[in-house]
């Protein structure tokens, strides 16, 4: 009998037209073998990057609902990692919460990977006022890891980065503060600091023990894509339960990444998922994870 693949409950956004949320982040966890359960925050016809879009958010009871739903078919028992991205609302947050207690206390080895989207540089925060405070104060500190891009890492920390060696420190204070409970790796996405190159753009993982990097060419992108976080955190969440190390995991990852927007049509506004599907498994370009001393 085959193994069956790893089950994880994907708690983020939804749209019709593009690339973000579970609409970016359920190809790529299909094509690394594991099965996604998408419960969707919100339905939307397109994402902001459009402009204009029609759809709603869902509120924290139909989040409930669907998850009772998923427990009565005896879905939920098997569940071996949860994955959270844009909430639409601070309530929903709690729902996600609730499920990864209930998932722990059934698999004490469950994994939540919360992907904290509250903005981007040049954006600002793009979420309603209560969802930097849940996710600072509460999501944080039950999560496994975290995958903020910087200017969340720095909305997190409460401060900016100075250099590269600042924010490996950064990232370990998140890990002391909530040493009992709280994550185990930080990975920081497009980190850019004064001391490093212009020419590069840096991806940074830390745990209590190690720090690496993973660098590539930097890509000037207009406009950028949106939901290039969603699928980063779906490629590496499927990678870390496929048993690999965070350091061969982050290295695969990042690499997919970067293949994925080599491939861009110039103009668009989402990663070529389905047209460059191959990079997600096989990156055509790889880039190391390199340890810090």
């Amino acid at each position: 009998m085959r193994e069956r693949p790893p089950l994880v409950l994907s708690i983020q956004s939804h749209v019709a037209y593009g690339h973000v949320g579970n609409a970016a982040a359920v190809l790529p966890m299909q094509l690394l073998g594991v099965q996604p359960l998408p419960v969707h925050t919100v339905q939307f016809s397109n994402h902001t990057g459009y402009g204009e879009f029609k759809g709603q958010v869902f509120g924290a009871e139909h989040i409930r609902d669907v998850i009772e739903g998923l427990r009565a078919r005896g879905v939920l028992a098997r569940v071996d990692a949860v994955l959270s991205g844009y909430l639409g609302d601070a309530a929903i947050g709690e729902v996600i919460l609730d499920a990864v207690e209930e998932l722990r206390a059934a698999r004490p080895g469950l994994v939540y990977l919360c992907d904290p989207v509250m903005g981007d540089v040049g954006r600002g925060v793009f979420v309603r006022p209560a969802i930097p405070d849940f996710l600072r104060r509460r999501a944080l500190a039950r999560a496994d890891i975290v995958t903020p891009n910087q200017f969340e890492f720095e909305l997190l920390c409460g401060r900016a980065a100075g250099s590269l060696e600042d924010a490996v420190d950064m990232a370990r204070a998140l890990l002391r503060t909530h040493e009992d409970e709280g994550p185990r790796l930080v990975v920081v996405t497009s980190l850019r600091t004064p001391d490093l190159s212009p020419a590069s753009l840096t991806t940074l993982a830390v745990d209590v023990d190690s720090a690496w990097t993973v660098q590539t060419p930097f890509v000037d992108l207009s406009p950028l894509p949106n939901g290039m976080g969603d699928v980063f955190s779906a490629v590496l969440l499927s990678w870390l339960l496929r048993g690999e190390p965070a350091p061969e995991a982050l290295a695969r990852t990042v690499s997919a990444l970067y293949g994925l927007i080599r491939r861009m049509p110039a103009g668009d506004r989402d990663l070529p998922l389905v047209q460059a599907r191959g990079e997600i498994p096989g990156p055509s370009e790889r880039f190391e994870a390199v340890r810090l001393a």
